[in-house]
C-alpha cells in the first residue's frame, strides 16, 4: 500500500505508540512509530510525506521542542499535538507554532481520526478565503463579553486569570466560553483557537 497516507507517530510510551498504530492502521492509515523525537528526525531525510502525530511531554525532545526543530527544517508536515497533561496555554502555544490539532488523552477514535482528516486536508489544498469570511462573520455575532472570552482564550489565559481580569467569576467565564463555542460551531478548544487565529493571524 505504498499510496496509503503515512501517519509519522512519536511517542516514548510503548503501549500508547501500539493502540494508536493499531487505530490508524485499522482506518486504512500507514503507519511509522519513533520511541523518541530524535529518531523521527533521524529518520526524516528518508520519511515519506504525510502527517506527524507527537506526543508532548518525551524524555528526550519533547513535542514542542520537536515541533520547533521542523519548523526550523522548513518541514511542511501537517503535526497534530496529543497529550495527557494538556492545559490552554500549552493548547494555544502549540496552535501559535503551526500544530493542525492538539488533543487531549484519553481521546476517542472519531477526534483522532478527525483531527487527521484536516491534516492530510491541508496537505492537499490552502485555505480558503470564503471559510475566513465565514469566522468573520461568526466572532461579529458574539457579545461584548463573549469577545472578551474569546480573547483570554485565545491570549492562552485559564479560566481563572480570564475571570479575574474581567471581574466575573470563573464558573461565568465557564458559560460564556459555552455560548461562544457555540456561536463559532467549534466543537473543541483546538477548533477555536485555529478559527480566531486563521482570521486574525498568529
Amino acid at each position: 500500500m505504498t499510496d496509503a497516507p503515512v501517519v509519522h507517530v512519536v511517542d516514548d510510551d510503548e503501549s500508547a505508540r501500539e493502540s494508536l498504530a493499531f487505530l490508524l492502521e485499522s482506518a486504512d492509515f500507514e503507519v511509522v512509530a519513533y520511541a523518541s523525537a530524535p529518531a523521527f528526525l533521524d529518520a526524516l531525510p528518508q520519511a515519506r510525506p504525510g502527517v506527524v502525530i507527537t506526543d508532548v511531554r518525551m524524555p528526550e525532545m519533547s513535542g514542542q521542542d520537536l515541533v520547533a526543530r521542523l519548523s526550523a527544517l522548513k518541514v511542511k508536515m501537517p503535526i497534530v499535538m496529543i497529550t495527557g497533561h494538556g492545559d490552554i496555554p500549552m493548547a494555544v502555544e502549540a496552535m501559535r507554532s503551526g500544530v493542525i490539532d492538539f488533543l487531549e488523552k484519553p481521546f476517542s477514535e472519531s477526534r483522532m481520526l478527525d483531527a487527521l482528516k484536516r491534516a492530510f486536508a491541508t496537505v492537499e489544498a490552502a485555505p480558503v478565503s470564503d471559510d475566513q469570511q465565514v469566522i468573520l462573520k461568526r466572532i461579529e455575532s458574539l457579545s461584548e463579553r463573549e469577545r472578551q472570552v474569546l480573547d483570554g482564550v485565545v491570549a492562552g489565559h485559564a479560566n481563572k486569570v480570564i475571570a479575574r481580569d474581567l471581574g466575573i467569576s470563573p464558573r461565568t467565564v465557564e458559560i460564556y466560553r459555552a455560548k461562544l463555542m457555540t456561536k463559532m460551531q467549534a466543537d473543541n478548544l483546538a477548533a477555536l483557537v485555529r478559527m480566531t487565529l486563521s482570521v486574525r493571524g498568529g
